[in-house]
């Protein structure tokens, strides 16, 4: 794994030159397939798969952040750097998520709704896809952890191997962070994209949302109340991946930059990360949130290197596999 070299120095140029920095459009040639799984008896996830030339050394299953998409350009980029070393990349639609509302039944995910994604996984076995390498950013990087932690012995079944970057360990940390002066340009993109969801699934009064000013706030107010829970400290408390790290049994790599501008790097100072011998942690002293754009001809650090640590530990590496129907 090539060492991180930032092209940016400063958290907040490469949190946002991350997100519009120009990907290869090369990803636009290989055909996607797309595919409805039932999660509960009303609610169906979008799936979008593309598979490389020939045959594939495994499947990769990637999982969107906070008001993401399976079309989020992180998510185009690491599915295309995934077909490139020879896997199938399947780009995951949280709950009503890239367009799919009305596929939702009045309902929306949560930073801990693992029961999703554990349906789209059990699916995927049934295909025969599984054990496959599951890979998560940002709170879908807690919603990863969380299931490999749940599924605990089991986990090996479904999954090859979990890598998460710049993920949400603790959610009630993250909504404090993201709630300082510095952040409030992204608090604010978070806060219009959860306002406009709660508008279309719930109705919900737009005099009321106004008066929100934080995420916390929404979660609290909103959020929390429709999905069962009593408030944010519920949810958060909860739904956080950082209490199920002890029952991780699949390899499992932490992508953090001590810079990242969501989410605190002290989240990272937890036992399990001396005492599970499966859980490992690479920390880079830049990076900013989800940015860790390189010097050097390769920009997109980040995707490389989870490809690269997923190679590196595919039992399959080598022989290929038939890329499945």
């Amino acid at each position: 794994m090539a060492q991180f070299e930032p092209l940016f120095k400063n958290p907040h140029v490469q949190t946002i030159a991350g997100r519009f920095w120009p990907r290869t459009a090369g990803g636009a040639r290989v055909p996607v397939e797309e595919k409805l799984y039932r999660t509960e008896p009303h609610v169906q996830l979008l799936v979008k798969t593309q598979k490389p030339a020939g045959g594939s050394r495994g499947d990769v299953l990637i999982v969107h952040g906070l008001e993401g998409s399976a079309d989020a350009t992180y998510m185009r980029s690491m599915a295309l750097c995934a077909i490139e070393r020879g896997y199938t990349a399947h780009r995951l639609n949280l709950r009503s998520c890239g367009g799919t509302e009305h596929l939702a039944s009045r309902t929306v995910y949560h930073g801990g709704l693992t029961s999703d994604l554990l349906a789209v996984l059990q699916a995927l076995a049934t295909e025969g896809r599984t054990p496959l390498w599951m890979v998560g950013f940002s709170l879908g990087g807690n919603l990863a952890v969380k299931l490999a932690g749940e599924l605990g012995d089991g986990g090996p079944a479904l999954l090859a191997g979990v890598c998460v970057a710049s993920a949400a360990l603790d959610l009630a940390a993250c909504a404090e962070r993201l709630n300082r002066p510095e952040n409030r340009l992204y608090e604010y993109r978070f806060l219009r994209l959860m306002r406009a969801r709660a508008r279309t699934v719930w109705g919900t009064d737009p005099a009321e949302l106004r008066a929100i000013r934080s995420v916390r706030d929404m979660d609290d107010r909103i959020t929390a109340p429709r999905l069962g829970f009593e408030g944010a400290d519920h949810y958060y408390r909860t739904q956080s991946c950082n209490q199920f790290l002890d029952r991780i049994r699949v390899p499992t790599l932490f992508i953090a930059a001590k810079d990242d501008t969501v989410i605190p790097f002290t989240s990272y100072d937890h036992p399990a990360f001396r005492q599970n011998p499966y859980l490992c942690l690479l920390a880079t002293d830049h990076g900013g949130h989800l940015g860790f754009l390189a010097k050097g001809r390769s920009r997109l650090w980040l995707e490389h290197a989870i490809m690269g640590w997923i190679a590196g530990n595919n039992e399959t590496n080598g022989p290929l596999i038939s890329s499945g129907n």
